[in-house]
């Protein structure tokens, strides 16, 4: 065939491939994602997650140091509470004393390198599983006391030592009381990740096993975004948090919502966090182990889609594994 271009011709040879590549992924692109639970030496692992773990503060701390020391830069902390401790109001979530600022504390003592994110919601310590305080008729979340609570959580995560907090909820105007909070509190420079693009979705199962929060009853797509509704909500919340004062925003889950990733990242001038939530993570492990697939290229091309689509950091439970296959 006389052919004036062969696209062929620039995939023959590895050093080409190699310099052509135009999507770079690093482990400083990685928020690591940690469930801290209370006790001593506690390392649980994860049924539905393998290689995940629950630890308790006192384990977690040395292994963030050894993510910091490979140069992961930032970690995401979920608290994990006895369920004797849960009220219908998550007050636990509200303890200065409570699992996450503790880790917080420790990770600020032993000086290890990585900022500190905090999930900020009430589902981990909620007796009902939900995001906030119910409604009278317990049909949904009372959006705006739900806010008020969670300012207050901002404000004692700061105080532990958080670098950023990231509301997680679906709550409306949580951004800007956040940021009027913290800012009347001191905490100017804190800055704020929002889940602004938060999908009810069927991938958080392994999620809420690893952070016992589960719904006791009904769902929450009530307040979480339907996958059917289309591109321009995702971009309306992203924008309104933005105004509201949003210093990034999240998209969660990413492998199945490229597209919104992309439509995100067009529409907006903040940096962009996407979540390979439990569920991509799980499934990966399985057909793995099952022999399916190759679990490190599986891997990496997960991940490699989530920056083509325009993530600029990804939070992944894959970070001891990237370690062996990313560069620093």
């Amino acid at each position: 065939m006389n052919l004036p271009r062969r696209m062929r011709r620039l995939r023959l040879h590895e050093p080409l491939r190699r310099m052509l590549q135009s999507v770079s992924l690093r482990r400083g692109d990685i928020i690591v994602p940690v469930f801290v639970v209370e006790g001593e030496n506690v390392r649980r692992e994860v049924a539905s997650m393998p290689g995940v773990h629950q630890m308790s503060v006192d384990v977690a701390v040395p292994w963030l140091a050894e993510r910091a020391n490979e140069g992961f830069g930032a970690y995401l902390a979920f608290g994990v509470i006895d369920r004797a401790k849960k009220d219908t109001e998550g007050s636990a979530a509200l303890d200065e004393n409570n699992v996450v600022c503790r880790l917080l504390r420790s990770v600020t003592a032993q000086k290890i390198h990585m900022a500190g994110i905090t999930d900020l919601c009430f589902c981990e310590y909620t007796s009902h599983g939900h995001c906030g305080p119910l409604t009278a008729d317990r049909s949904t979340v009372d959006n705006d006391r739900t806010v008020e609570q969670l300012v207050k959580q901002a404000i004692n995560h700061a105080r532990a030592g958080a670098a950023v907090v990231a509301p997680s909820g679906m709550m409306d105007g949580v951004v800007g009381a956040l940021r009027k909070g913290l800012d009347s509190a001191g905490f100017t420079d804190l800055s704020i990740l929002s889940y602004s693009v938060k999908y009810a979705s069927a991938f958080y199962g392994p999620f809420r096993d690893a952070a016992d929060s589960a719904p006791e009853f009904g769902d929450r797509r009530s307040y979480q975004m339907d996958p059917a509704r289309g591109i321009d909500e995702a971009i309306t919340e992203a924008k309104q948090d933005v105004e509201q004062g949003a210093d990034m925003v999240m998209v969660k889950p990413a492998g199945a919502y490229l597209d919104v990733i992309r439509a995100v990242r067009g529409s907006i001038e903040v940096p962009l966090v996407a979540y390979q939530v439990s569920g991509e993570y799980a499934m990966i492990e399985a057909a793995a182990r099952n022999g399916w697939i190759d679990r490190d290229r599986a891997i990496l091309e997960s991940l490699i889609a989530i920056k083509r689509a325009g993530a600029d950091m990804i939070i992944s439970y894959y970070a001891p594994v990237l370690a062996r296959l990313l560069p620093n």
